[in-house]
């Protein structure tokens, strides 16, 4: 990520933690500022602060009054984002004073102590990039106010006055300008009651009857009428205005008013004299109704723009989170998969152990799976996209589809031959394919039909055409209701039953779409059923299909190499180093990217050199790059769950998908080493 502007905040006075920190934060480029005390930490924190850093034992005993008042004193768009290091494991609920924390200021994330480094810094980056997202939320609102300040120029120069009603509460606020056209004083306090006391007599009824019209049918508000001023002279007003319903508020009405007392002198003269001016009034009123439709359009739209922001911050904190744990939790799995696998070529051959080890091990490739489809979510996994015939894909799938809605349920295709192939992961399509079919089945408790139907559609985008294979799968279920459908594709919502599902199912499919380059849409109606469409781009190239090779593995078996296996996670080197060590290689550690180029700095030969990419400090692309100037023609296996590669790189390195079994290990350095 580019450098963000703004500083961070560490306050941890024991221990070495501060310093620990602040090397973390200074090796990726960050601003920070240890605090010494907590005085000194709550007068450093501002609207430029990043995030705050803050331990345990800095808040026990502590008078957190002030810090708390400055925190409350942040302005709307401000949530700062604290990390608070912690000692004790099992959550909050083990932790009084987090929880204590958490209570106070919200925004919180636990890292329990001694943290890993890459965890720290995940979690610093991620608490930054939701600040930024503050940032430019800051931004945006101070366009939006600069926007209100002119709108209200406008309305000035215009002659209008902007005037707002809480129906409920009958509570009403006018601008000085409204203020003056009823004949009060600009700064005079104004009820309800007392604008409409000014209201003509004869005219009191027609606008309270107007009113309530427009809270019944939900109409525009429009009326002209008389007002008296409190000198007693008589003038005229036009006021128009519409309801305004949110959920969670109370009823609105927003409007504008005007002084047309001239106007109306005018026409009855006018009409005296047998003179009529129909049409200018017409234009007039026109006029009127644009500008007015104008200023109720700056509103609404400021408050879809605020409705969108949070929501987008929302899902960006969630995208993050959930790729950070999955690539933590893939490194889990990696070393639990991996000396799984060695265990099960030491133990004797007893059928109860061998039971034992296939269920750890399955276990674990069920937890691989479920990474997989986080990391989908998140947008982050590693895609395989060739072009793909997708009527071969649906046909290849109808037995496991069949069996998956069992003998109640109809499959019905409509794969009409267009040629329609698609630049898809073959793999994650059909699991997204397959999913779909899941949904429409349990949609039909009573049975039903499922219809797969492929198409080929246009659209235009940015002045071009855009080209998408449309897959569809149509059931005749219970359908969704306009809310659920709203909800239907949000991460973790499900209208089953605990247990029957995690409510990531549509949510990674629409990932899957987005990263794809297409998209999902969803339409569904009570009691009729639902469609969901999967948009995937189309291509005309030919499919693709991997060419086996054979040359190489005869040639290499029983060849010992000499290799440098380099990861910053010890549990996952060790059990690399075990399973080459056990193929008959002889192998050098490093823990990190600077002891790796010092092995390659010696002497000594290196047949080739296997890294994972995400390690601080230095990656495992930017070790390739220097480790490849230093021995050229050194081949590079690079072994990691995803890979995000940095802006400006331009590289190509064999990847070794983590977890790995021994058998993909050695496959992999069969495939990268020349015969």
């Amino acid at each position: 990520m580019t450098h963000p502007k703004g500083t961070a905040l560490i306050y941890a006075p024991s221990g070495r933690d501060a310093e620990v920190a602040a090397a973390l934060l200074q090796d990726i480029h960050f601003s920070w500022k240890i605090c010494h005390d907590l005085p000194t930490f709550t007068q450093s924190i501002s609207d430029d602060t990043l995030f705050a850093a803050i331990t345990e034992e800095a808040t026990c005993g502590a008078d957190l009054k002030p810090l708390v008042e400055k925190l409350q004193a942040q302005p709307a768009w401000s949530d700062l984002p604290f990390i608070f290091l912690t000692r004790r494991s099992g959550g909050v609920e083990q932790t009084p004073a987090a929880s204590r924390f958490l209570q106070i200021f919200g925004n919180v994330t636990f890292l329990e102590r001694p943290f890993h480094p890459t965890t720290f810094v995940s979690l610093a980056q991620a608490a930054t990039r939701a600040r930024t997202r503050q940032f430019e939320a800051r931004s945006r609102i101070e366009l939006i106010l600069e926007g209100e300040r002119r709108l209200q120029t406008a309305l000035v120069a215009g002659r209008l006055g902007s005037w707002e009603l809480d129906i409920d509460a009958r509570a009403l606020t006018m601008t000085p300008h409204c203020k003056t056209i009823f004949g009060f004083d600009a700064d005079a306090p104004i009820t309800y009651a007392t604008l409409i006391a000014s209201i003509h007599p004869d005219d009191i009824g027609d606008v309270l009857g107007t009113i309530a019209n427009c809270l019944h049918t939900g109409a525009d508000f429009a009326t002209e009428h008389r007002v008296i001023w409190p000198a007693g002279s008589l003038h005229w007003v036009e006021s128009r205005a519409r309801v305004v319903t949110e959920p969670g508020q109370s009823c609105r009405m927003v409007g504008v008013s005007s002084d047309v007392t001239t106007r109306r002198l005018a026409e009855d003269h006018l009409q005296r004299v047998n003179t009529t001016l129909e049409e200018r009034v017409a234009a007039r009123t026109a006029e009127l109704e644009r500008a007015h439709a104008a200023v109720l359009d700056q509103i609404m739209q400021r408050e879809r723009t605020e409705t969108l922001l949070r929501q987008s911050q929302k899902l960006e904190m969630i995208g993050q989170l959930t790729g950070g744990v999955a690539h933590d939790f893939n490194n889990l799995l990696m070393a639990v998969i991996g000396n799984l696998d060695m265990l099960s070529r030491s133990v004797p051959d007893e059928p109860r152990t061998a039971r034992l080890l296939r269920g750890a091990i399955e276990g674990a490739e069920r937890g691989a799976a479920l990474t997989q489809r986080l990391l989908a979510f998140a947008r982050k996994q590693d895609l395989q996209v060739v072009p793909t015939d997708m009527v071969d894909l649906v046909e290849g799938m109808v037995d496991l589809m069949e069996r998956s809605i069992g003998p109640g349920i109809t499959l019905t295709l409509n794969l009409p031959d267009l040629g329609a192939r698609a630049l898809i992961d073959a793999n994650q399509v059909e699991l997204a394919l397959l999913n779909l079919v899941v949904n429409a089945r349990d949609a039909m408790p009573d049975g039903g039909t499922i219809t797969i139907s492929l198409d080929v559609v246009s659209t235009q985008s940015q002045d071009r055409p855009d080209t998408y294979v449309r897959l569809s799968v149509a059931d005749t279920g219970v359908g969704m209701t306009p809310e659920v459908l709203e909800k239907a594709t949000e991460p973790f919502f499900s209208t089953k039953e605990v247990g029957k599902g995690t409510g990531l199912g549509l949510s990674m499919i629409q990932g899957l779409a987005v990263q794809l380059g297409g998209s999902l849409v969803l339409t569904s109606e009570v009691g009729k059923g639902t469609v969901a469409e999967l948009w995937l781009p189309a291509t005309q190239l030919a499919e693709t299909h991997p060419t086996p090779t054979f040359d190489a593995a005869p040639q290499l078996e029983g060849r010992k190499l000499r290799i440098l296996a380099v990861d910053d996670d010890t549990l996952i080197l060790m059990s690399t180093v075990d399973m080459l060590e056990d193929l008959g290689h002889d192998v050098v550690a490093a823990g990190s990217g600077q002891k790796a180029l010092a092995e390659l700095q010696s002497d000594a030969p290196f047949d080739l050199m296997i890294t994972d990419f995400s390690m601080p400090k230095m990656t495992g692309v930017e070790l390739a790059i220097q480790a490849t100037a230093m021995r050229p023609g050194l081949p590079v296996l690079l072994a990691t769950g995803y890979v995000e590669l940095p802006r400006g790189v331009d590289i190509t390195l064999p990847r070794l998908s983590k977890p790995f079994f021994q058998a993909d290990l050695k496959d992999a350095i069969i495939k990268i080493l020349p015969a």
